[in-house]
């Protein structure tokens, strides 16, 4: 996929798009804007191999991550802070964004509340078109973080694949498809990166 064509399709869309070279350049700028505020994170494992957690709260922020235990009340915190940071399960080249959720906290937050909002995508992420990016999302993202996640659903035995299960564990249970800048949000940021991160 090329990284350019959907930069400029997402920026046509609304979206404010960064493009860098690698995961630490985008840390270091991240951290750097972000420094001394209150910052969510949602689960993300892109956010994860990143360490822009730990960078943050280096740079003297508050940071509710969904990676660590948090209380009910620091959930609703993180979904609150002046900035969200949360990654996609699928971006297509026509400049959709697609992530899926099982407890919903992370894509309620990209939806409504954050003074800005973050989608951080390695180039893994990219898909032509958005039915592609929704395939990726059922049929990549979701069933690595399931396994993950030690959920006992179909999808984490053999091949990664979407069985569209009934299992008490399932963890794709809402799907959202950005195909602009929510109004609830303050300001869409989308953070791409020329390396594979995250699933």
């Amino acid at each position: 996929m090329d990284l350019r064509k959907t930069a400029e399709n997402m920026k046509a869309r609304g979206f404010t798009v960064r493009c860098y070279a690698t995961a630490s350049e985008a840390a270091a700028a991240l951290a750097e804007e972000l420094r001394g505020r209150t910052v969510g994170i949602g689960g993300s494992m892109t956010v994860a191999q990143m360490g822009l957690a730990e960078m943050l709260e280096r740079q003297g922020c508050t940071v509710y991550a969904r990676s660590r235990s948090m209380s009910p009340a620091e959930a609703e915190q993180a979904g609150r802070a002046e900035g969200y940071i949360s990654s996609a399960n699928g971006i297509a080249e026509t400049g959709e964004i697609v992530n899926i959720d099982g407890t919903g906290n992370r894509v309620a937050a990209t939806l409504y509340g954050p003074q800005k909002l973050y989608l951080i995508a390695g180039r893994n992420k990219l898909a032509p078109t958005l039915q592609d990016a929704v395939w990726r999302a059922r049929n990549i993202a979701a069933p690595l973080n399931a396994r993950r996640l030690n959920k006992k659903t179909p999808c984490t035995v053999g091949e990664p694949k979407c069985h569209d299960c009934r299992s008490p564990e399932r963890i794709c249970r809402g799907m959202t498809i950005h195909m602009a800048p929510m109004k609830g949000v303050g300001e869409t940021i989308v953070v791409l990166i020329d390396e594979e991160l995250g699933y």
